[in-house]
Formats: C-alpha cells, structure tokens, sequence
C-alpha cells in the first residue's frame, strides 16, 4: 500500500488511514490492504497484531442513518471506507468511565473513482459505529471478529441524551438538515438504546477505561 497519512480525529483512538490510488487514462489500481505493511508500518502500530476474520460490503440511498453499532462478545473493531459515494461517519464513546463517555464524532468521508486517494477510518472497541448517507453510496468494512447477533447492541442515533458538543458545527448542520427532513432508518436503529440505558445495563462493564491502560476488556 502507499499510505500516505495517519492521523487522529476528535478522539485519539479514532485513526483514518490514507492511501494513494495509481491512475493512468485508463482508470486506476490502488492496495487497499497489505498485512505486512499494517504490521510493519511504525504509523500503524494501533494495528499491528489485529487479525481481521469478516469483511462485508453495504449499500445505502442518500438520507439512510444506520448505527449506531457495537458488539460486545467478541468485542469487534473495524476499517471502514466508502466505495464509492459521500457519508458522515459517526462514532460514540461508550466506555464506562471515559471522559468522553457519551460524545459522539462525526468524519466526512466521500470518493469518485477519479480521486487520487481513498481512506479507511478505523474504529476500535469501544465505541458504537453508524453513518449519515448524503448521497447513494457503497461501505467496505473489514471487522477483527465475527458478527455475534446475540452480542451486537444498539444506540439509537436519535437518543436524546447523546452529546454532540464536539461534533464539527458544518456536519451537524447536515446531520439535522436529513434528521429533520425524514431519514431513512430501520426500526431497530430507531429503537436503540439510549446511553443511559446501555450505562444501566451490566453488559456495559464490557468496555471499562482507565487513564493507566485507556480500555480495559
């Protein structure tokens, strides 16, 4: 792969991953995964030792919300990046005890099959994944386990008690912008929890942060 950049978001365990696509006249070739390069790569050290088991593939029409998402057993990490469309990326801090518990983050990401580069963004356990679609657009996503159904939880994107006051103020007004036209989203993202109910519920001392050790599991 040519990487070309590593770098934090608004939360320090929140990578994106940026690699270069060769083009030509006739189209492009790009590696959008090397394992030797995600285990050598000093940058990438957060992912040196993961294993990925599951990769899948997502469509979704302009206006869709999904999320957000976490599996608790096996915990489940991802990479992430569009195929081919536009979406905002949004990430919550769900550990028990972490300052930021509750905050959720948001991550433009957009590509055209002319563009020069593409980007992974890497969620780790932790945090409920999910993404605002702002035009038809298709996900690849590679996942460190297996998806458990019976461990996989829900936080409604809707919960009234998540809080936005980090969220970058232009995205935000596109997130209301669809929230207020009528997303499109399933009965069981619409239904999640909300934070305090996953906070109540025991299986939240899945994910517990420690200033010594950040995420204990």
């Amino acid at each position: 792969m040519q990487i070309t950049e590593v770098g934090e978001l608004i939360f320090p365990e929140i990578k994106i991953i940026q690699y270069n696509r060769f083009m030509d006249e006739r189209g492009f070739f790009a590696e959008i995964y090397r394992r030797s390069d995600f285990q050598k790569n000093e940058r990438l050290s957060f992912l040196s030792h993961k294993e990925f088991k599951q990769a899948n593939i997502s469509f979704s029409k302009a206006k869709v919300v999904r999320g957000l998402h976490f599996q608790f057993d096996p915990p489940m990490e991802k990479l992430v990046r569009p195929i081919q469309g536009a979406m905002i990326d949004l990430f919550i801090d769900i550990r028990i005890g972490s300052p930021f518990f509750g905050k959720i983050g948001g991550h433009a990401m957009s590509t055209t099959f002319t563009d020069h580069f593409n980007q992974w963004i890497y969620i780790p356990s932790g945090f409920a994944h999910g993404a605002i679609f702002l035009e038809p657009t298709m996900l690849e996503y590679f996942c460190t386990e297996e998806y458990n159904p019976d461990t996989e939880r829900t936080i409604s994107p809707l919960a009234k008690d998540i809080d936005w006051s980090l969220f970058e103020v232009n995205l935000k007004k596109q997130v209301d912008q669809i929230l207020h036209e009528g997303p499109l989203i399933s009965q069981k993202d619409q239904n999640g929890d909300s934070l305090g109910d996953w906070k109540s519920n025991p299986d939240s001392q899945k994910f517990l942060f420690t200033k010594e050790s950040g995420l204990s599991i």
